[in-house]
Order: C-alpha cells, then structure tokens, then sequence
C-alpha cells in the first residue's frame, strides 16, 4: 500500500488497524483488553449501494469509525457544504469526489440532480457514500434521498453521525436535558416549510423543555419575538453557537430580550445553533474543557 502522506489520514488507518487486529483476535489475554468489532476486512463498500453517512459536526476525530472506514473505501463521495476539511482528507486520493453543498439562499445542485448523481454513479457499479454535515436523519433531507434510490431499486445503507445540537451542548458544556430545567427536548427547523410560515408559537413557549432550532441564524429576532408573545419571560434564557466542535466555534449567551441586539453588535457565521431553554443557565457555572482543546491520547 502507498504511503499516506497526509498526517490525520495516517493517524486514522493506523488507529484503525490496531483496533481491527485486536477485534479480530481469537480469545482476549486480559479480561480489560480493548475489544471494537469492526469489520474492515470483512465488510467493504458494495458496489452499487449507496451509504448515507453522517459527517458529524465538522471534528474529523468526532467521527464514528464505520463512516471513517467508508470513507476510506468508497469509490466516490458526494459531499455537503457543511462537511469540514478535516474529514475530506480521509478520503483517498484515487476515490472519485462531488462537490453539491447547499448555502442559504443557493443551491450549488438540485436536490433532484443529487438523487440522479447518486443513482448514475451506483448504476455504474461504484461503491458511494452521500456523505451529510451532521447526521443524515436530522433534517439533512434524507428521506428525499432515500426515495430517490428507492425509486431506482438502489440499495441504501444509513450511517448516523453526531448532529449539531449535541455538540454544541458538548462544547458549552451544557446538558440538552436536566431533571432540574428540561423533561422534553424539541428540535425544531426555522426554515418553515407550511404555508402560512408561522410556527405554533403556543405549543413551543415551554418552561419544562429545551428547544433545539436548526438553520435559524437570519430568523434569531423573529424567534425571540414569537416566544415572549406566546408567553416566554424577556429573560429566558438563550444561546447561539456557531461552528461547534470546531476550532472557529463561536458563542453568544443572552435573553430573549436581548438577543437580537448581541448578535447586530456581534454577528455569527453560519452554521449556527439556537439553544432556548434554562438549560442555558449553565454554561456561566460549568466549567468545561472544549472538544477542540482536548489532547488526542493513544486509543491502545
């Protein structure tokens, strides 16, 4: 095999290989030997299926080690926007790539062109991840995706991969739930696919829960507006964060009354999270050490 000359791509085949080689031993030595069972020699990609993989939050050591693995093998990889530069370097050089991000207000592709993508180059006989920022089944359109291999008798495959509103709790070191602020949790679009356009502000103005809202950074004054009239106090509280788990994570903490202000003074780059809910609460009393600043330590 070639020698891997990009530094992240040799450290995940090597750590893969060790843990594969220990997955595969016939009996442990030690009752605490580290066991993993991956596949890697066992279940390569298939020609001519798909695998809807979860890029994660943009961390490449935040993968799973399944969607490490596919990416290291597939033929071709049809990648979002959202996907870091740090996970596209484990795909290999001689693997076929296919750039159709999506940006507010632009659609580099059709999503009917990705489905048609997607089925040409199974149709060819090439193993293919659809590779998605976050995970696949958060609105990420993947039930779209899905209908479109159905429609065309390809096999689909579904990796998950940790989703936005989990490492950005991570990263505040927040929970997303607490038995003191939050018994229900609510991920919620602020890009409004109904008709009228109007959330029911009503059913959302809890004080028992945390709201998760996704792709709402253009919607943050409209968000606070229609939680304090739906009965929300001014103070409650309310977080954006911006890139999680990346080193160009961003934050801003506030009050429905004030938010809208904070981030006119301080504006954020997209993608960015909206965390509501008294969960938020925390982030001023937990101290926490962020993902991004974590020192890599031997898996074996």
């Amino acid at each position: 095999m070639p020698a891997l000359s990009n530094p992240l791509l040799q450290k995940w085949f090597n750590a893969f290989m060790r843990l594969s080689h220990r997955a595969r031993l016939p009996s442990a030595r030690h009752a605490d030997e580290l066991h993993v069972p991956l596949r890697g020699g066992l279940d390569k990609c298939r020609a001519g299926q798909v695998y809807l993989v979860g890029a994660g939050s943009g961390d490449a050591e935040l993968l799973t080690l399944k969607a490490a693995r596919l990416l290291m093998q597939a033929d071709a990889v049809v990648y979002d926007r959202l996907v870091g530069d740090d996970v596209l370097a484990l795909i290999p050089s001689s693997s076929e790539r296919y750039y159709v991000g999506k940006a507010r207000g632009h659609h580099s592709v059709p999503q009917a062109e990705i489905g048609e993508l997607m089925v040409k180059l199974a149709g060819e006989g090439k193993s293919v991840v659809r590779l998605k920022g976050g995970d696949p089944a958060v609105f990420a359109r993947m039930g779209e995706e899905l209908d479109a291999l159905a429609a065309a008798q390809v096999p689909a495959a579904i990796v998950p991969g940790i989703t936005a509103a989990s490492a950005a709790a991570a990263c505040m070191g927040i929970p997303l739930t607490d038995r003191g602020h939050a018994q229900q949790l609510r991920f919620v679009t602020a890009q409004l696919c109904r008709e009228d356009g109007t959330p029911d502000w009503a059913s959302l103005a809890r004080k028992d829960e945390t709201l998760v809202f996704y792709m709402g950074l253009s919607k943050v004054d409209a968000i606070c507006h229609g939680l304090r009239l739906a009965g929300l106090p001014d103070e409650w509280p309310i977080m954006l964060v911006a890139n999680a788990s990346q080193r160009e994570q961003q934050s801003l903490v506030g009050t429905l009354a004030d938010m809208p202000e904070k981030l006119a003074a301080s504006p954020l780059p997209s993608p960015c999270l909206i965390v509501v809910g008294s969960v938020v609460q925390r982030v001023a009393t937990t101290p926490v050490v962020k993902i991004t600043d974590v020192c890599a330590a031997p898996l074996i």
